[in-house]
């Protein structure tokens, strides 16, 4: 019924070409570790319309494949079972929730089925492009490694999802603390389409899924970030722009994907101009407006509706003041309300640095020409004096595209790592001080502040020790939290572990971001990015002789992984909050998927008990994703928005 030949060019063009299809394309896809749950597979199939049946054997072309998961339902049907809950586990395993009396409460209606796809017919210069497309994916550069192979990439809980509108949830443990009043979301990728060829976890679209909290009730909803890639690809109904971190491996690959993509934007099908970025990294709220955020184009605004829903706003270049990008890890002082940034890329400056008012006012650039070459910076950290930031050994290595064959970002052996330290409201790059630090690559930084009236900075990080897997085998990476003291009146630079575990993804309380911390909530990789449980460091205790500075933790069980936490605060307003004996009093949340169930949570924690015990679970009616970063946002804030 879906052949729009006639029956005798469906047994000699429409039949092989589906038998090849199924063989080469879908069969692998219906493996268990592709598949997590039930689903549908969508195949859109087109034929340039003016062209005669002898033509249709070599430009018959799969214009868009998609897979979705069907919605979460609560009958049992003979051809289907529902999802289990997560299995009750002994109260003494350390892994298991506490088993707390709670009330019966009323099943949450299950959500609401996707609405259809729409079905688009591409023009013909589309179909051609979609052809070489095609080719290159094949022929040129398929995906071997398994790194870029989405059959692998998306694999069990990495699997994109639909979206899904606000969908009341059901509280299945404890009950929500009124000061959670306010949404949880989180942002992480999701490829709108299947890729057709290599796929990083890190080049899907971004998605935004938010848990909105009132009076003990709970809504979960998830969006994708509206961004110029995602519109001019849902309207052309298929893949327009390359996917950034695995499309450019090797000369001839880059070759011909540059080709085709600036062919596609010659012929008016995307304008580079407008950005090609994802927003698939994180969130930030300054200035009056909540932004996601992906490091490689501008900043994208975004607000939640009084139903919890999420709408995209548009990009947003603060008056014309913001060029190309900006950093997903802006630091926003928690006293002064400020913002500080940054962008880096691969032509000089290769660095600046620049940072807004409390009202969103975008201040000048400071370029820092006295970093000679690219190098990744995903993040970096303030203190009350200074901005620090580090060049570690991951780069752009055109010459291992070239001769190796890989991808234009690298690692250089022979680099040695150093940090910058700037004065954060500086004007220039004149009083820029870079320290060599042998050894030590940081992705992320957890928060830094000033000792001794500003002679010493000391700044708190996970160093990756196993730097040149960190994009090919992420399943082999390693990251020890160290403390990193820098003396900058004598230049010397110390180190201290402060914890031998595999921990990344690591917050604080927000209010004590750029001033001396206490706590910290890290993730505990299993390997990453899939995240098993998560611990509290006392990182004050690592001044004495305890090499680990775990004093709490929590397992989340056999199959169960979580995200990334996040610390919020019981009394923000309250003055005695600020005292050290209290900043660790509050809740630490994430999202939590039991891959034995196929059932996602939202898991509330207490941060000041020692087994960090759970407060609330609440029961998601559709499975949400791992992801990266993200943030809680105050009902007071929301409605500001």
């Amino acid at each position: 019924s879906l052949c729009p030949f006639s029956p005798l060019n469906y047994q000699t063009v429409l039949k092989p070409n589906m038998d090849a299809l199924s063989s080469s394309f879908l069969s692998p896809l219906s493996h268990p570790k592709f598949i997590s749950s039930p689903t549908t597979v969508t195949i859109t199939i087109t034929k340039p319309p003016s062209l005669t049946p002898p033509y249709l054997p070599n430009l018959l072309n799969i214009s868009s494949v998609r897979i979705e998961d069907k919605p979460q339902t609560t009958t049992t049907t003979t051809t289907r079972t529902t999802s289990q809950p997560l299995k009750e586990q002994s109260p003494s395993s350390s892994s298991s929730y506490p088993q707390k009396p709670t009330t019966p409460k009323k099943a949450a209606p299950p959500p609401p089925p996707p609405p259809p796809r729409r079905q688009i017919e591409p023009s013909f210069p589309a179909t051609i492009f979609n052809a070489f497309d095609d080719i290159i994916n094949t022929f040129i550069d398929p995906p071997l490694r398994p790194s870029v192979d989405p059959r692998y990439v998306l694999s069990n809980n990495f699997a994109p999802v639909d979206e899904l509108p606000p969908t009341e949830c059901e509280v299945v443990e404890g009950s929500l603390p009124p000061c959670l009043d306010g949404a949880y979301i989180r942002n992480g990728p999701n490829p709108q389409f299947l890729p057709r060829g290599p796929y990083h976890l890190f080049d899907g679209d971004g998605m935004l899924h938010s848990i909105r909290i009132s009076q003990g009730r709970a809504t979960l909803c998830s969006r994708y970030v509206k961004t110029y890639k995602y519109t001019v690809e849902r309207n052309a109904g298929s893949p327009v722009i390359p996917n950034v971190f695995s499309g450019f491996n090797g000369l001839t690959a880059s070759a011909a994907r540059g080709a085709l993509t600036a062919a596609r934007a010659v012929a008016g099908q995307f304008n580079p101009v407008n950005g090609i970025g994802l927003a698939n990294t994180s969130l930030a709220l300054f200035g009056g407006s909540l932004y996601a955020l992906g490091e490689s184009d501008l900043p994208y605004i975004v607000k939640l509706k009084a139903d919890g829903d999420i709408v995209t706003l548009g990009r947003h270049d603060f008056e014309g003041k913001l060029f190309m990008s900006m950093t997903a890890h802006p630091k926003i002082d928690p006293n002064t309300g400020e913002a500080f940034a940054f962008r880096y890329g691969p032509v000089p400056p290769f660095l600046t640095f620049f940072r807004f008012d409390a009202d969103g006012t975008k201040q000048p650039d400071v370029p820092i020409f006295s970093m000679t070459r690219p190098s990744f910076l995903h993040d970096f950290a303030i203190t009350k004096k200074y901005a620090i930031f580090a060049d570690i050994q991951i780069g752009m290595n055109p010459m291992e595209m070239i001769v190796g064959g890989g991808s234009p970002v690298g690692t250089d052996p022979a680099k040695v790592p150093r940090l910058g330290i700037i004065p954060r409201y500086a004007e220039d790059e004149s009083e820029m001080r870079w320290f060599d630090v042998p050894g030590f690559n940081i992705v992320h930084a957890i928060n830094a502040w000033d000792e001794e009236d500003g002679g010493v900075v000391e700044m708190v990080a996970p160093n990756i020790l196993s730097v040149e897997h960190t994009l090919e085998r992420m399943d082999l990476i390693h990251a020890s939290v160290e403390k990193v003291r820098i003396d900058l009146k004598t230049g010397i630079v110390s180190r201290h572990p402060l914890s031998a575990r595999n921990l990344d993804f690591a917050v604080i309380n927000p209010a004590y971001v750029g001033k001396k911390n206490r706590y910290v909530y890290a993730a505990v990789g299993d390997p990453m990015p899939k995240i098993s449980g998560v611990v509290k460091l006392d990182i004050s205790v690592s001044e004495g002789d305890r090499r680990d500075c775990t004093v709490a933790s929590r397992m989340y069980g056999p199959g169960c992984f979580g995200g990334e936490p996040f610390f919020v605060a019981r009394e923000p307003n309250n003055p005695e909050a600020e005292a050290e004996a209290e900043e660790d009093d509050g809740y630490v949340v994430t999202y939590l998927q039991d891959e034995n169930s196929g059932e996602s949570k939202f898991l509330v924690m207490d941060a000041k008990s020692p087994n960090l015990d759970i407060v609330a679970a609440v029961k998601l009616p559709a499975r949400v994703p791992y992801g990266f970063h993200g943030l809680f946002v105050r009902e007071s804030d929301l409605n500001k928005l």
